[in-house]
This record gives structure tokens, C-alpha cells and sequence, in this order.
């Protein structure tokens, strides 16, 4: 984002508390070992101070529960997940009611019928979906961090700690392990859940990959108790995902839902150890959904008959390369150059996407969403001609400050963003940056903060940068 860096790290400097927007990424899974590895170049030192702003950012708002919404579930246990569906609508035109019906008698009475990308603006009254990826992004952010900067235990390390209790395992508070009422359609016949619903915690993958963080950095927040309850808690709810009949649909969908059911059911093998299981996982979708979602031009035809058709090709982008990072993780990064039937991979299908213009189909706001995807891309295929790095730095000219940067090497850019944060933490650059080698790490105070003068100097770099884009 433009002058990403001013606004998350000089305005917490001037005012105690601020906290500035951060950016959702549809869906990834960060390899554990890069992060606790900490050899990153010094050209990614830009993208690690975003992140620790963004943890703090993040944050903001949680602890997080299933118990915070104000309509229980039908099951009328206070504990079940639930969140309506998106896209559909209430038709109360054959109803019969003589005068004006509540919400509470909408939500039953009237039919509902679908109406496809059109968000229905009472959906997120309740808000278990979005709580649960705010949840999924500041364990994400708060683990890396953690990382970072720190050993042991830290104000980062326990922010996620507490966040995975209070969603997962505290008693008062937890979300039984499953999604029965997960995307409810409303109306006399929807007061049940859909298999659409298991796409709201596609965001498992983030949460493992903090978990996973937690413990190779040998956190001592993250106790043996709190994992061994932690597994138990998955393998329930693993159950539930491999037997339920809307989960079953869910898996069996052939568009974006399908991919991410993989996502997430992989992930979730991997927290409890079962890397054979996960591969098991990604492998039937390399061998399944994925064969018919991309042509040899490198279009996806299912996501191109949405109605927001540059979205959902972005969106099943991720959820394609999260498998692929899930599946190299677990041990198998063959299936980064697994055809499809008609002999494309995950490649074409972004080569594909990037000739697509947002604007062209009213959605000029997604366009930043192909972005992680360009950046996974040409970190894991090459960038010889630097075609991936030039498309971000046209479309998001300070694309080196973006937490996915981190992640996504060796991949061009950062170069300036190096120099000036080198020069202001006083890291050396000698031999120039390097794209995977080194250990540079941003520096932080143990407040959660970055430091002044590392923040400072950041801050006049990108300040500069805003005055002469602007």
C-alpha cells in the first residue's frame, strides 16, 4: 500500500494507542520453518516493521468468541458456531402478514432466495465470521512477530496464546468443533447450516501456521497442556469435517469452495501431526478439482461466471497456492508443477489472471487482492525477466512493504526500502541485500512497538515516497 509504513508506524508515535488498518489476505499458509529460521534479506526489512505493526493493528479487537454474538444458534447452545449466508435475501411478498414483521420473524418466516455477489447488508449482524478471521489474522501477525523479535515469551507470543484459548479452549468461552449452523440461508427450511459454510474458516491454514510457530520457536506461553488440548480440540472437529453430510458437499464442490475445504482440512492434519494425512489431503485435490479449474489458456471457468469474476479468480488463486505451500510443507512440493487436463498449472492460471482488469468488471477495489498471488509466483517459479515484480510495482508501487513480501522470496524489490531502513537501525548492507540469505530482522523495543530511530527512519523514507508519488 502507498506510505503503508507512515501511517502504521509514525502516527502509534504521535498517538498512544492509534491503531491503523491492516490488510486481510484471502487465505495463506506461511512455511513455519522460513519464519523461525529468521534468514531474511535485507531487503525485507520493510515488510517485517509492517508486520509488527499489523500485529499490533490486528489485535485490536480481540479476544474473540462464538459467545459475544446476541442470537444463539438454534441448537440454543450458546457455543455452537453460526453466520447467515452471504448472498441471500428474504422475499416476504406471499408471507400474508398484515402488518410489519421483526427481523427475529423475517429470519423465519419469509423464504430466502439467492442473489449471486450480491452481500446481504444484515449478514454480519451476526459475526462469527468475521470475528473468527480477525482472529485467524492477529494470531497470524502476533506469531511472526513473536518470532522476529523475541524468545521465550513476549507481548506478541502471549496476545496469540490468549486469543487461541478464548476462541478454542477456555470453557466459558470456546466454539464446540463443528459448523452445523455454519452459513444458515434463513426461512422456514434454512434454519440450518449449508456446505457453504465451511468456507468461514478457511483462515484454519493462518492459525496453524501460528501455532506451528509457537511451538519450533519453543514459546513458554504455549504450554503442553494447552497443545495436547488444542490437538483434542482439532481431532474432534477434524471428525466432524471428514463425516458431516454439508461438509461432505462442501468438499465435493468443484469451484473455490471446494479448494479451500482442502485448505483448511490439511491444515488442520497438520496441527496434530498427521503430515501423512495432510498430503493425503492435498494430493486428492491435485488429483481432483484441480485437474477441470484451469484451462490451457489459463482461465478458470468456474470462478469466470460469478458475478464479480476478477474476485473470485484471485480468490481461488490463493486457496490453489495455499495447498501447494500446504503440500510442499508436509513434504511434497511436486505439485507446484501439476498439470491440469488441459496441461496448465498454477502458473498459467495467474499469467492468465494478471491480463484481467479489475476495472473492466466494476471491481477496480479487488484489484490488490492478485497481488500475494503475483508475489508467490514469481518467488517459487522465477522472475528472470522480472515480469511478476514489474506488475506489482505498477500496481502497488511500495508492494516490498507488504507483510506477504516477507514470505514470498526471493522475489525483486526492497532495494530502497533496505538502504533507508539499514541505514536508520544500523544494519549493515555490505555486499548489498540479499534475497534469501542473512538474518536482518526489524528491530523492536519489547513494547510492541518498533523502535524510534528505526521508526523514525522508516518514516522519513516513506514520507519522502508519498510526497514524490503524490
Amino acid at each position: 500500500m502507498r506510505s503503508s509504513l507512515f501511517y502504521s508506524l509514525i502516527l502509534p508515535l504521535l498517538t498512544v494507542g492509534g491503531v491503523q488498518a491492516f490488510t486481510s489476505y484471502a487465505n495463506d499458509f506461511v512455511d513455519p520453518d522460513f519464519i523461525v529460521a529468521g534468514k531474511f534479506g535485507n531487503n525485507t526489512l520493510a515488510a517485517q516493521a509492517t508486520i509488527l505493526a499489523w500485529a499490533k493493528d490486528s489485535a485490536s479487537g480481540g479476544p474473540w468468541s462464538v459467545t459475544q454474538k446476541n442470537v444463539t444458534a438454534p441448537s440454543g447452545d450458546v457455543h455452537d458456531y453460526m453466520s447467515w449466508a452471504p448472498y441471500w435475501w428474504p422475499d416476504c411478498s406471499k408471507v400474508g402478514n398484515t402488518t410489519e414483521l421483526t427481523p427475529e420473524q423475517v429470519w423465519k418466516t419469509c423464504p430466502y432466495v439467492t442473489r449471486d455477489g450480491q452481500f446481504n447488508p444484515d449478514g454480519r449482524l451476526i459475526n462469527d465470521v468475521g470475528n473468527f478471521q480477525s482472529l485467524s489474522d492477529a494470531v497470524l501477525y502476533n506469531a511472526i512477530a513473536f518470532s522476529l523479535t523475541s524468545t521465550g515469551s513476549s507481548s506478541y507470543s502471549l496476545t496469540t496464546v490468549n486469543f487461541i484459548k478464548t476462541w478454542f479452549l477456555d470453557d466459558a468461552t470456546k466454539m464446540n468443533p463443528n459448523l452445523n449452523y455454519g452459513q444458515m440461508q434463513r426461512g422456514p427450511n434454512g434454519q440450518i447450516g449449508s456446505h457453504t459454510g465451511i468456507l468461514d474458516l478457511k483462515g484454519m491454514a493462518k492459525v496453524v501456521t501460528a501455532i506451528e510457530i509457537l511451538r519450533k520457536t519453543k514459546c513458554t506461553d504455549w504450554t503442553t497442556d494447552l497443545d495436547n488440548k488444542m490437538n483434542a480440540w482439532t481431532k474432534e472437529y477434524i471428525s466432524w469435517l471428514e463425516s458431516a453430510p454439508i461438509s461432505l458437499e462442501e468438499e465435493a464442490a468443484a469451484n473455490n469452495h471446494g479448494t479451500f475445504f482442502y485448505n483448511q482440512l490439511a491444515a488442520l492434519k497438520i496441527l496434530v501431526g498427521d503430515k501423512a494425512g495432510a498430503l493425503g489431503v492435498t494430493n486428492t485435490y491435485f488429483s481432483k478439482q484441480y485437474l477441470t479449474q484451469i484451462t490451457s489458456s489459463g482461465e478458470q471457468p468456474l470462478e469466470a461466471v460469478r458475478t464479480r469474476p476478477y474476485h473470485y479468480h484471485a480468490y481461488n488463486l490463493a486457496a490453489m497456492i495455499t495447498n501447494a505451500r500446504l503440500s510442499t510443507y508436509a513434504g511434497d512440493a511436486s505439485v507446484w508443477n501439476k498439470t491440469t487436463n488441459e496441461g496448465s498449472t498454477i502458473k498459467t492460471a495467474l499469467d492468465f489472471a494478471m491480463t484481467l482488469s479489475a476495472a473492466s468488471s466494476n471491481e477496480a477495489s479487488y484489484a490488490a487482492e492478485l497481488y500475494p498471488s503475483v508475489a508467490a509466483v514469481g518467488a517459487v517459479y522465477g522472475d528472470p525477466k522480472g515480469e511478476y515484480a514489474s506488475f506489482l510495482a505498477k500496481g502497488e508501487p511500495a508492494y516490498a512493504e507488504e507483510a506477504y513480501f516477507l514470505w514470498n522470496q526471493p522475489l525483486a524489490g526492497g532495494e530502497a526500502e533496505s538502504a533507508a531502513l539499514a541505514k536508520a537501525s544500523g544494519v549493515s548492507t555490505a555486499g548489498g541485500p540479499k534475497a534469501t540469505t542473512g538474518s536482518s530482522k526489524a528491530k523492536d523495543n519489547g513494547t510492541g512497538f518498533v523502535s524510534v530511530n528505526f521508526a523514525l527512519g522508516v518514516c522519513v523514507f516513506a514520507f519522502l515516497q508519498f510526497v514524490f508519488v503524490l
